[in-house]
């Protein structure tokens, strides 16, 4: 078998080596998901009580993405919830060990539903205050979030009370 990269393999050769070596490289990230973050917030609640996490993860990728954590270095504590009806009809949180986001698709945290839970805040934290989250994917890779803090009701800042989505 002759040997790729001698001279006497000719230039097609090595630019087949090449472009082979560039597939090989670029495969697992092709494959892997795509991920990003959209209508990222938190709803503040006064007197040191737990914070809610609300964000829109999509994925673009061929392959469902697992979320499996958050962190935040404003928060001491985060985990993934998810709020579900019990008998009758009280809401009750649950917590989740994963959130799968499928290919090509998206799935909403918001209130009601999936969310991130925030205990202990390190510092005063107050709506319009901006804090870095970072989410954890089963596979290693990480997505870096800013989330807005928002009012009890949802509201931006200065926006008199009007909820958000």
């Amino acid at each position: 078998m002759q040997n790729l990269l001698t001279p006497k393999s000719g230039a097609a050769s090595r630019r087949r080596l090449l472009a082979f070596a560039l597939a090989f490289a670029c495969a697992p990230a092709l494959a892997a998901p795509t991920l990003s973050a959209t209508d990222a917030w938190i709803r503040w609640l006064p007197a040191g009580l737990p914070a809610g996490g609300y964000v829109v993860l999509h994925n673009d990728g061929a392959k469902a993405a697992e979320l499996v954590g958050a962190s935040s270095p404003d928060y001491a504590q985060t985990m993934l919830h998810q709020t579900l009806a019990g008998n009758g009809g009280e809401m009750r949180m649950v917590h989740v060990d994963k959130v799968v986001v499928p290919a090509h698709g998206s799935v909403a945290f918001k209130p009601g539903g999936y969310h991130i839970m925030l205990m202990h805040a390190r510092h005063a934290i107050q709506p319009g205050d901006h804090v870095p989250m970072t989410l954890r994917f089963a596979d290693g890779r990480e997505l870096k979030v800013e989330f807005e803090v928002r009012s009890a009701s949802g509201a931006m800042p200065g926006m008199s009370g009007m909820p958000q989505k």
